[in-house]
């Protein structure tokens, strides 16, 4: 009788530990994160843009917390995308600059640095990545050595969006570690990949939630539609020129066939039970260039005003975040890493420069004021509350820019003569940080 008790006993234990086990799988949230590339400040209809119409990227607004001072780390592709893995300022790397495909074939980002793919992977996370990832051509370099389970897409820093050939005529597609060409329009194969990936991951057939990095090639050049001929060849540098007055009508098309893309995975991840359970991240690598909408901001990418690194930057998570909200705090796209940690109740492996935004983002609360900085060839800033000094390195020094942002977003007028005080206070802390962060550092692209 005694034995058939302490049976029932340990049959129920193991009944509730099991239960506790599948509760504790559902309540830890899957994470999303899609990035565009070079989009504009402008470029969402969410953003006020008229031309160019972005319906899931409006839902997923209006479901979640819109953001208005967001910065990519860098102005450029590359040194972004080494901060977002690893939540360090880029020049900690020693991604300062683009990786070229001409002069950057040999090198990337260093397998010692711990990526946020490894980071969610030690707190049982699957994960998967499908794009763009541009931090080493090598497949010394690939994403499935950095902590992604799975890798599809191209390692340079834009391909044929039909050929998938990059601009020095190598043929850019790969299946982790091996190139493996197939058809298809490059937005498209990323969000099949995308969708493909959360329906054999669903958390409750696996019992771990995942992690999917999506970061697509669009808007970047060169540009194509769904339609549009391949304008690179194999064994050729360069690309064929398309005409400048239909750019943008193509340009149009590429947005808007991303934000299809970003409607599939939504309903993909509702078709499975977990679109409330996901964090959903969307955000730019940079500003955009010429072609694009940077929304009336000075500059374009590549440049230290506004219009280099304001980028468009939406967080969702409908069962933790209220939805609708606009966030005007300045963030950084090395915030993500901790961020994302924070809500799994984790931190980093080790000291990084990003700052989780998690209480802001659940209470509406201000982020703790530090000062921000910037820095990619001769051209720097630090951002100071509502302060910004911009520095440009020339043959006769350094050009000094100072705005204050809060009454002049679009950086018209420099009061560094009016107040010499504020420039040598932030030039100080400028040229402090460019020396720290680079301390002991080989620059790997720069």
């Amino acid at each position: 009788m005694m034995r058939n008790i302490l049976l029932v006993l340990l049959t129920t234990l193991l009944i509730f530990s099991c239960a506790d086990k599948k509760t504790s799988t559902k309540l830890r949230p899957n994470i999303v994160l899609i990035m565009a590339d070079d989009l504009g400040y402008g470029d969402l209809s969410c953003y006020g843009n008229e031309m160019i119409q972005t319906p899931n990227l409006d839902f997923l607004a209006s479901q979640g917390v819109k953001f208005t001072d967001f910065h990519s780390n860098g102005a450029v592709c590359s040194p972004t995308r080494a901060a977002l893995m690893t939540g360090k300022y880029q020049q900690r790397t020693g991604v300062e600059g683009v990786v070229t495909a001409k002069s950057h074939r040999d090198v990337g980002l260093s397998l010692s640095e711990i990526t946020m793919a490894e980071e969610l992977k030690k707190h049982g996370y699957s994960t998967g990545m499908f794009g763009k990832w541009h931090l080493g051509y090598d497949k010394a370099f690939n994403p499935t050595l950095q902590g992604f389970d799975e890798f599809v897409g191209f390692v340079s820093g834009n391909v044929d969006y039909h050929g998938h050939i990059d601009q020095e005529g190598y043929l850019d597609w790969w299946k982790g570690v091996e190139i493996e060409n197939e058809e298809g329009y490059s937005t498209d194969l990323i969000t099949d990949y995308g969708v493909k990936y959360i329906q054999e991951n669903d958390p409750e057939k696996t019992g771990n939630p995942f992690f999917l990095y999506v970061p697509h090639e669009a808007p970047h050049s060169p540009y194509q539609r769904r339609i549009d001929k391949v304008l690179r060849e194999v064994g050729i540098a360069g690309t064929q020129a398309v005409m400048e007055d239909s750019i943008a009508t193509i340009y149009k098309e590429m947005v808007e066939v991303m934000d299809e893309g970003v409607g599939r995975i939504i309903e993909s991840l509702k078709e499975i039970g977990q679109y409330e359970n996901t964090i959903l991240v969307f955000v730019s690598d940079n500003g955009a260039n010429h072609f694009g909408n940077n929304g009336g901001l000075k500059g374009f990418k590549a440049s230290a005003y506004e219009g280099g690194s304001r980028v468009p930057a939406i967080f969702s998570y409908p069962d933790a975040i209220k939805g609708g909200n606009v966030n005007d705090q300045v963030v950084l796209s090395m915030d993500l890493l901790p961020t994302f940690l924070d809500f799994i109740d984790q931190k980093p492996t080790e000291i990084i420069d990003g700052q989780s935004i998690k209480d802001n983002l659940l209470h509406q609360t201000n982020l703790p004021e530090r000062d921000v900085f910037f820095a990619y060839g001769k051209k720097s800033f630090i951002r100071s509350g509502d302060w910004k000094l911009i520095c440009t390195e020339n043959k006769n020094g350094k050009n000094l820019e100072l705005y204050n942002l809060a009454n002049d977003i679009n950086e018209r007028n420099d009061m560094s003569s009016d107040r010499s005080d504020m420039v040598s206070l932030l030039l100080e802390k400028l040229e402090a940080w460019e020396k720290e962060v680079r301390e002991g550092v080989i620059m790997v692209a720069g």
